[in-house]
């Protein structure tokens, strides 16, 4: 019987590329099908606290910024806003997610988007073992050391939510 080949997504290919290690996970969805971050964590069997989301603003400069904070937290637009030096952020709009990033809705990654935007993680990423997420595409998330995926990417730590 021939082996199923595993799907690689863009973000594991960068993770391997750099010499990151992480582990792969699935969920079940439907195609094309976002859903919650806390459902994603218990389909895995993961804490909640340890599943981050990816979330992406534009500051009132007009720059973008990448917001990862845990899947069962609210992003707060004031300390957002803080934390990269702007006036104000506001979310961006789901149909400018994939021009701007690669990335759909429920499957974007800090990694591997068509530029490296500014990024801060929550603070408690300092403090877990492993951090999940996205590896890019809905229904697959990648986990790995927190500080490896912070120093890949080249991001901060703040207090972000609510």
């Amino acid at each position: 019987m021939a082996k199923q080949k595993e799907e690689k997504t863009n973000v594991m290919r960068v993770l391997e590329q750099k010499g990151i290690p992480y582990t792969p996970h699935t969920y079940p969805h439907e195609e094309g099908v976002a859903v919650d971050g806390v459902t994603v964590a218990r389909s895995l069997g993961q804490d909640p606290e340890c599943v981050f989301k990816t979330l992406v603003a534009r500051g009132a400069s007009g720059a973008l910024y990448v917001f990862d904070i845990p899947v069962g937290e609210s992003l707060d637009l004031k300390k957002a806003a803080k934390a990269v030096g702007e006036k104000s952020i506001a979310m961006l709009h789901q149909k400018e997610l994939l021009p701007l990033t690669g990335y759909v809705h429920g499957g974007c990654s800090p990694v591997g988007m068509k530029k490296q935007y500014p990024t801060v993680f929550h603070e408690t990423a300092e403090i877990i073992d492993t951090i999940l997420v996205s590896a890019g595409k809905i229904g697959y998330q990648v986990e790995l050391a927190p500080a490896d995926l912070i120093a890949l990417v080249g991001a901060s730590t703040a207090d972000l939510t609510v």
